[in-house]
């Protein structure tokens, strides 16, 4: 029974990065589609990820009341609706109303399937389950690309990645019994309290924390939103090429996190943390290679390679590196931050293209594994001090 759940979470997986890359891959052509500048793909990262900030927040107080597998199911069902939405758009505005169960459907399943991976299952499997989400994440841009240099629209890839999603739903609902047996986190959560918000920020290593969740989320999200923005403007791809190029960083996210299940419980999750970021810095050095296509896909590989074991090895410290009783609530601050760095970075990384000035994307990804090296250098939660 219990190995069925875990084949359930590994699929759940999927669906949690079959809608991540998708607006990256399908930008160049939805924004000549309607006829929109090039940074309002911000404008539309803003709204997913204020939404997926908000779900976030909410999770714990959801996961309370219904557990984990209903808050998986209905999560991933209301996401599997907004790709209908957009895959039926066509108009901006229309984009922007569903880009709002797009982000709550997101936050709600990231958080419910995160603490539930961290609670239960060595540090191994939760890289190789967000491997799951690296291949989720990859394929999307190969199947947006199928219709693109087919001469169809941009619809029909959301449209494909729908019907996919409904699959999922449709099996996440099937396995709700499942959860049931295996899931004592949900009715001892249940009797323990919610810490206040301002409280919960004044302990130790709480802030600290959430700004590497925010970095770390930035530079996926950044990487992946303009990626394929950046082969088309600054090295003169097609459109349908570039967004085929763009899943290099997504397959290099789903190999490191292959790789790293095999060496993360022998090294540690903050050994495991800064080799990756060491591997994206040196990544974002070969996308300022000028004229060599060739090397910026390299790159991003290399990058999303890099950057595979970081978000994984943080969350799974997360019930080790803070009290039992706080592990829900603060994954769901966690995840809440995670897409805060999402909501502002990639708008920001869009004024980059407003001022023609995207060949200096590189530059902005290079400034984030830099940080988040600082900020690991002294980095010790309440939990591990002596």
């Amino acid at each position: 029974m219990f190995s069925v759940l875990l084949a359930v979470i590994y699929l759940s997986y999927i669906s949690l990065g079959l809608p991540d890359s998708l607006p990256g891959a399908a930008w160049p052509a939805m924004q000549q589609a309607l006829g929109v500048p090039m940074s309002c793909a911000g404008v539309l990262s803003v709204i997913i990820s204020l939404s997926t900030v908000l779900s976030g927040l909410m999770s714990d107080r959801l996961l309370r009341r219904f557990g984990t597998g209903p808050v998986a199911a209905g999560s991933v069902l209301l996401t599997a609706a907004a790709l209908f939405g957009y895959s039926a758009a066509g108009h901006f505005l229309t984009l922007c109303l569903f880009a709002v169960p797009y982000g709550l459907g997101a936050g709600a399943v990231d958080a419910a399937l995160n603490h539930y991976a961290a609670v239960h299952y060595p540090a191994r499997h939760m890289n190789w389950l967000h491997c799951f989400w690296g291949i989720g994440a990859a394929a999307s841009p190969y199947i947006m690309s199928f219709p693109l240099r087919h001469g169809a629209d941009w619809q029909g890839g959301y449209r494909m990645i729908a019907v996919i999603q409904m699959s999922l739903t449709v099996m996440l609902f099937c396995a709700l019994p499942l959860w049931r047996p295996t899931a004592p986190e949900s009715a001892g959560a249940r009797g323990q309290q919610h810490i206040p918000l301002k409280k919960l920020l004044r302990q130790h290593g709480v802030r600290r924390v959430l700004l590497m969740f925010f970095c770390s989320s930035a530079f996926e999200s950044t990487a992946g939103l303009w990626a394929s923005s950046f082969l088309v403007t600054s090295r003169g791809l097609r459109a349908g090429t570039a967004a085929q190029f763009a899943s290099c960083f997504f397959i290099g996210i789903t190999a490191g996190r292959l790789t790293a299940g095999f060496f993360t419980d022998r090294l540690g999750d903050l050994k495991m943390i800064r080799i990756g970021l060491c591997t994206a810095a040196a990544g974002t050095l070969l996308l300022l290679i000028p004229h060599a296509p060739a090397a910026a896909c390299c790159g991003l590989t290399v990058m999303g390679f890099g950057s595979a074991p970081v978000y994984p090895c943080l969350l799974h410290r997360t019930p080790t590196a803070f009290p039992a009783s706080q592990a829900q609530q603060m994954i769901g601050l966690q995840v809440a931050s995670a897409y805060t760095g999402t909501t502002v970075m990639p708008a920001l990384a869009g004024q980059l293209s407003a001022c023609g000035q995207m060949r200096l994307l590189p530059v902005l990804l290079a400034g984030f594994p830099v940080l988040l090296l600082f900020l690991l250098a002294d980095y010790v939660p309440a939990a591990d001090q002596a």
